[in-house]
């Protein structure tokens, strides 16, 4: 799977996952590697910076690594997470950026600036 996709500069923000073949809706693109969990405690102490790598699926606080660190928001995603999984919403096409929604994962307490750039961006979040 890790030759599907590849990580390089992103026009939203950093770098990006980008889909190296074509994406049927309902296929799995990325298996989160969910090796690294932490507590609320531990997460409360990260700086603001390392909160943005933090997922909180299930009640529990995932830190993401590569690539699944580099799935940057869209106000319109072509992902949605289901088993610690990102799984393709719609089609998506060769070339074209994987992102996911973070309202489905980010930790409540957590406040953020969109710059997805979609014509239907939010702006900024508040859970």
């Amino acid at each position: 799977m890790k030759t599907d996709i590849i990580v390089k500069k992103s026009k939203i923000e950093g770098k990006g996952v980008f889909a190296n073949r074509n994406f049927k809706k309902g296929e799995i693109v990325i298996k989160w590697d969910t090796s690294k969990k932490i507590n609320k405690k531990e997460f409360n102490k990260l700086s603001d910076k390392e909160k943005k790598y933090v997922a909180l699926i299930e009640g529990k606080y995932i830190v993401n690594q590569s690539p699944t660190k580099f799935v940057n928001h869209s106000c319109n995603p072509n992902t949605s997470v289901k088993k610690f999984c990102d799984v393709a919403i719609r089609d998506i096409k060769k070339g074209e950026e994987i992102t996911g929604n973070y309202l489905e994962d980010i930790p409540d307490e957590e406040k953020w600036i969109c710059k997805c750039g979609s014509k239907n961006c939010k702006g900024s979040y508040k859970k």
